[in-house]
C-alpha cells in the first residue's frame, strides 16, 4: 500500500528533512514507487506538486528539496498502486473545494465496492477508491451542512463518514483545510511533536542527522505524522486502529481511540472525555 506524511506546525516550518527520508521509501528502501505528490498551504492557496516517477528519483522532488517552502501545513503520498494506472490525475494528494476553502486529501488503504458517485456534484478526475472516497466526503460534509460548521462539528462529521467508508476497506487518510489537520488510522499511522527542548534526530532510511536547536526557537510547535516513523531516536506514537486525532497550530487539540473511547485535550474541540 501507499505511504502518508503530513506536517502541522504553528510556526511556518520546512518539511525537507522528514521528506527526504519519505522519499527514499519510493524505490529505495521501499516499493513505493508508483508517483508522488505533496502539497503545502500558504494562505488561503496551495502549491501541488506531482510526479508519476518514484519520489526517489524524480527531479520535482528534487525541486521541493531545494524550494525550501515553509508552511504551516503540508501533505505528502508516495504511491504504491491498488486501484488506477500509473499517471498523475491517480497521484494524491487530491485537492477539492468545500465552503469555499481548498481542502487536500491523501489515503493509504483499498477500498472496495464504493458508492456511485455518478449522480454526485463532486466527481473524482482518476480512476482510484481514493479520489473517489473523498468526492464522498465532500459531498457528505456539503450535504450535512450549508455554511461552514465548527470545528468540533467538523470533527464529528468527517468520524460519521469515515464510519461509512470504512466498511469498505483500509482507510488510512491525513485531510487538512489549512487550519487544522485531521487523522484517521485504519492499520498505520504514527505521530510526534517537536518542542523545546529540541534535540537531534537521526533518519531510519539514510542516517541523515539534524540539530533542531539550530533551526527552531523557543515555543515552536511541529507535529509530524506519518505511516511508519522516520526517525530512530524519537518517541512515536502509534495511533490506535480506529481512532482519529485532531491537530492545529502543532498541538494535539482532540482525539478519539478506536471506536468507542474518546479522550480530550486541552484546545478548542471541547469534546467530551470518556467515562
Amino acid at each position: 500500500m501507499c505511504q502518508l506524511l503530513g506536517m502541522n506546525c504553528n510556526t511556518p516550518t520546512d518539511i525537507v528533512f522528514s521528506f527526504e527520508g519519505f522519499r527514499r521509501r519510493a524505490g529505495l528502501t521501499d516499493c513505493h514507487s508508483d508517483g508522488f505528490g505533496i502539497a503545502f498551504f500558504e494562505g488561503r492557496g496551495v502549491r501541488i506538486f506531482r510526479d508519476n516517477r518514484p519520489a526517489s528519483h524524480s527531479p520535482i522532488a528534487d525541486c521541493v528539496k531545494q524550494y525550501n517552502i515553509k508552511s504551516l501545513n503540508v501533505i505528502a503520498h508516495i504511491r504504491k498502486a491498488t486501484q488506477g494506472e500509473v499517471n498523475i490525475e491517480n497521484t494524491h494528494p487530491f485537492i477539492r473545494e468545500i465552503w469555499g476553502e481548498n481542502w487536500v486529501f491523501a489515503h493509504n488503504g483499498n477500498l472496495k465496492d464504493l458508492p456511485d458517485m455518478s449522480e454526485s456534484f463532486c466527481q473524482p478526475i482518476g480512476s482510484t477508491d481514493s479520489e473517489t472516497a473523498f468526492c464522498y466526503m465532500a459531498e457528505y460534509l456539503k450535504n450535512r451542512f450549508r455554511k461552514k460548521p465548527t470545528e468540533t462539528q467538523i470533527f464529528e462529521a468527517i468520524q460519521d463518514v469515515t464510519k461509512e467508508l470504512v466498511a469498505h476497506g483500509t482507510f488510512n487518510f491525513i485531510l487538512s483545510n489549512g487550519e487544522w489537520m485531521i487523522a484517521h488510522c485504519s492499520t498505520n499511522l504514527h505521530y510526534l511533536t517537536r518542542k523545546a527542548p529540541f534535540g537531534k534526530a537521526h533518519r531510519i532510511d539514510d542516517d541523515g542527522v539534524i540539530d533542531f536547536n539550530d533551526y527552531a526557537k523557543e515555543g515552536d510547535k511541529v507535529t509530524i505524522i506519518t505511516t511508519f516513523p522516520l526517525t530512530k531516536d524519537e518517541s512515536w506514537t502509534k495511533m490506535e486502529n480506529g481512532g482519529f486525532v485532531f491537530f492545529k497550530e502543532g498541538d494535539k487539540v482532540a482525539e478519539v481511540i478506536g471506536v468507542a473511547k474518546q479522550v480530550e485535550d486541552d484546545g478548542t474541540l471541547g469534546l467530551h472525555k470518556a467515562a
